[in-house]
């Protein structure tokens, strides 16, 4: 049978009208009562999903403090500024708030008063949860959970792509640079370059893979990363880095090592930020449509018949330059 609105309030001890309120997101409750009635309703296994929601008028778009760095911006800027253009044509006020596991994240999204949330890039999925708990509709940018819309790029395919693209070039030798395998994107990138490796009838060696620690200070860790695949024999003579401030840094690393790039060591990034063609030689990368992915999140936002756990998949595309080839094509 159903669960119907009067099962979520006889669970309660709230009134019919004020679970109606809650789950419609309506205003006039405190937050602790509306977390309190959604969950319950969640709990029983009803359908928030299925309500009217309201118009919306004004969307929180969401970044985890981790993300709020300088390395991180040329990413995430370009997907504000889509999701902003979006918002903008469809008469929507879009704020930005920056929250993290430490802080009160409900108090700061609260200030803002916002009908609906964008996430973009990784959160634990306990802050998710608690923002799911509020009632507003949700959208994940570039994170993946089940049962939660989200659009990301295919990481996976551009991973494939990276590694199947050095292989063609007669590289042997591959290693990679990898972040928190915890993040979906990541660890999505790292299963394609696998896979290319595996299609190749290549083993993977695991002396040639290193995951850059999330502590300590980001040069000295990345130097010293490079560092240990430099002194691996045979040395590796390519590198895939998992985003394109890792292959830059690491480029820059590798020549002041005396290295040429790509005639000893070719090397392919991920995101293609603007500093990857600007780059000296210019970085060949993976290109994400940074600001399609913004727009594309705001567009399930107000996609009313879009059900909940609706995965959207953006297409990527390998950019050649000269780190890996030589030339640019």
């Amino acid at each position: 049978m159903a669960v119907t609105i009067r099962d979520i309030a006889r669970a309660t001890g709230y009134s019919i009208g004020t679970v109606s309120r809650a789950l419609k997101n309506q205003e006039g409750l405190a937050d602790e009562t509306r977390t309190r009635i959604c969950a319950t309703a969640r709990e029983l296994g009803y359908d928030i999903g299925n309500l009217r929601q309201r118009e919306i008028l004004r969307v929180a778009f969401l970044l985890h403090r981790q993300h709020n760095t300088q390395a991180a911006s040329p990413f995430y800027l370009p997907v504000l500024h889509g999701a902003e253009d979006a918002c903008r044509k469809h008469g929507i006020a879009l704020s930005f708030v920056v929250v993290g596991p430490a802080e009160p994240m409900l108090d700061l999204v609260r200030l803002h008063q916002p009908d609906a949330l964008l996430c973009a890039g990784f959160f634990e999925p306990e802050l998710v949860a608690a923002l799911r708990d509020t009632g507003k509709p949700l959208v994940l940018l570039d994170m993946r959970l089940p049962g939660y819309r989200s659009v990301n790029p295919d990481h996976a395919l551009g991973g494939y792509l990276a590694t199947r693209h050095l292989l063609a070039l007669g590289r042997r030798r591959i290693a990679m640079l990898t972040g928190p395998l915890s993040h979906h994107s990541i660890l999505e990138r790292y299963r394609g370059f696998r896979k290319a490796l595996f299609e190749a009838r290549m083993l993977a060696d695991p002396d040639l893979e290193i995951q850059l620690p999330s502590i300590g200070d980001t040069q000295d860790n990345l130097h010293g990363a490079v560092d240990t695949l430099l002194a691996r024999e045979p040395r590796p003579d390519a590198l895939f880095c998992y985003n394109d401030s890792t292959a830059l840094a690491a480029m820059r690393h590798c020549m002041a090592r005396g290295l040429r790039v790509p005639h000893d060591i070719a090397i392919v990034g991920f995101d293609d930020i603007s500093a990857a063609a600007a780059a000296v030689p210019p970085l060949s990368s993976i290109n994400i449509d940074k600001d399609l992915l913004g727009r594309m999140g705001v567009d399930l936002l107000l996609d009313k018949s879009a059900t909940s756990g609706l995965e959207q998949t953006l297409t990527v595309r390998l950019m050649v330059r000269a780190s890996s080839t030589g030339e640019a094509r």
